[in-house]
């Protein structure tokens, strides 16, 4: 039944009985056209076209409201680890409903904010025993910079206030977490940003310029990049250095051999804090429940968000060092930040949830088991005119797509539109496969497949691929 406007003062509208699994019974596209502001949207796109209506989700598959099933080969944006449809994060909602559906944890606390946070830190990396709960990434992103900040005002050193992060890094949408954010062209439409955010070289040694030969000499090369800026801004005004383990935005960059040990000795030297950004990578992306782990780096703060409920539950939290919070356990002094969903009851409850299922399948050893699996059937696509490098690790993995594999040319911007966007977004999506075509710096095709995948799914998504990139070099 079309939606229609009811006639009285009121301005309410008349819906048809609905079935909640498909839709039906009421017309999604022209109520999503009319009310719904999707996110990272051309919502011009679809002024002629129909907006995915993606309705039900059952392991690493979605259905559309047509009944079409498609392999999620990003994990609902890097998040669905479990895959979809698991009853008993539905039940551990439920049931904490039944007790305490909501409280804040504003001087008060709850059991699953306590039990969740204890777990947490059972899991971190040394002593990042600390659970600062937020709603989401960005505001943990947010949180950490507030933190460093205000930790360095009450120890007597209140010029440290900048921040430094790498060019291309995505950290997320609020003004802070935008300002560390290295990706230009989302951030230049909401200048002035907060002051003191810095950037430096990434890792990624496809497009090395210096050391091209030799990736030992190129991670040295970018960590000491990091250690020119805080000498350049004076190390007496830096607070902290924002890393992702992997960093996700351009396309799956790893960290060179020795790249997070070299790191955090700058770090120690001038008194700066290590802030690896888990957002993406933790949780078992890259087969450990922390990127750091598998790197092999201790951070002075962790913030994580999306895997930490496998997205059943909107979740994200700041993990800081112990060091960081005693200026605030004594006497009057707080932390002067907050948010009122944070730690919520029943996003807590599937946390621990989650995390129970993690261990008691295994989760994490899965990845490290099969990610060989993952990264053939991804290596196996060299051989396409259009592929130029394959990078990532765990179930986290870049394809980089290039005019010429010899001199590595890439597509200049308008190519790279109509190949992203007029070509492969649509052509892997008809094909059932639901991954990202990205243009964040140089054009790639991104996958995050949930980590309960195993071979059987690397195949599909490889013939997929296959057929869809060798199409897409014939059309550009």
């Amino acid at each position: 039944m079309t939606q229609t406007a009811n006639p009285t003062s009121s301005g309410s509208h008349r819906r048809g009985a609905t079935d909640p699994s498909t839709g039906a019974g009421l017309d999604l596209q022209e109520a999503a056209r009319r009310h719904l502001w999707m996110h990272f949207t051309r919502l011009g796109a679809y002024r002629d076209h129909e907006i995915p209506v993606i309705v039900r989700g059952e392991g690493p598959y979605v259905y559309d409201q047509h009944g079409k099933r498609y392999l999620d080969g990003l994990a609902g944006l890097f998040t669905s680890q479990l895959g979809h449809g698991r009853r008993e994060l539905a039940e551990a909602a439920a049931t904490q409903m039944e007790t305490l559906a909501y409280f804040p944890i504003w001087s008060y606390a709850h059991p699953r904010s306590i039990e969740l946070a204890e777990r947490i830190a059972e899991l971190t990396p040394g002593d990042c025993n600390r659970v600062f709960f937020t709603t989401g990434g960005s505001e943990a992103v947010e949180s950490a910079w507030k933190l460093a900040r205000q930790y360095f005002k009450v120890t007597g050193q209140p010029l440290r206030t900048k921040v430094i992060s790498r060019e291309v890094a995505y950290h997320g949408t609020t003004m802070g977490a935008l300002s560390v954010t290295g990706v230009t062209d989302i951030k230049s439409v909401f200048e002035p940003l907060v002051p003191g955010a810095v950037k430096v070289p990434n890792t990624n040694f496809y497009r090395a310029t210096q050391h091209a030969d030799d990736i030992e000499a190129f991670g040295r090369y970018v960590a000491d990049r990091i250690e020119e800026a805080i000498l350049a801004e004076g190390p007496e005004t830096v607070a902290a250095v924002y890393l992702e383990p992997v960093q996700n935005s351009g396309g799956c960059f790893t960290p060179p051999p020795g790249y997070f040990a070299r790191v955090r000795e700058i770090c120690d030297r001038y008194g700066v804090l290590l802030v690896s950004d888990e957002v993406i990578c933790g949780f078992g992306r890259l087969g450990h429940y922390f990127g750091a782990q598998r790197y092999e780096f201790q951070p002075d703060m962790i913030t994580v968000a999306k895997g930490l409920t496998s997205g059943y539950a909107p979740l994200g939290a700041l993990i800081a060092r112990e060091h960081l919070v005693e200026p605030f356990l004594e006497g009057t002094r707080s932390f002067l930040h907050g948010i009122t969903f944070a730690g919520h009851p029943v996003s807590c409850a599937v946390g621990l949830r989650n995390l129970q299922i993690f261990e008691d399948e295994g989760i994490c050893e899965h990845v490290r088991e099969n990610e060989a699996s993952f990264r053939q059937v991804l290596e196996d696509l060299r051989g396409l005119p259009i592929v130029g490098d394959v990078r990532g690790a765990g179930y986290f993995y870049g394809i980089e797509l290039v005019k010429d594999k010899t001199t590595k040319e890439t597509f200049d911007d308008e190519e790279s539109e109509r190949l992203l966007r007029g070509i492969l977004s649509p052509s892997l999506y008809d094909a059932g496969l639901i991954c990202r075509a990205d243009d964040r710096g140089d054009p790639v095709v991104q996958l995050s497949p949930p980590l309960i995948c195993g071979p059987e799914h690397f195949k599909e998504i490889g013939e997929i691929l296959r057929h869809v990139l060798s199409e897409a070099w014939k059309q550009i």
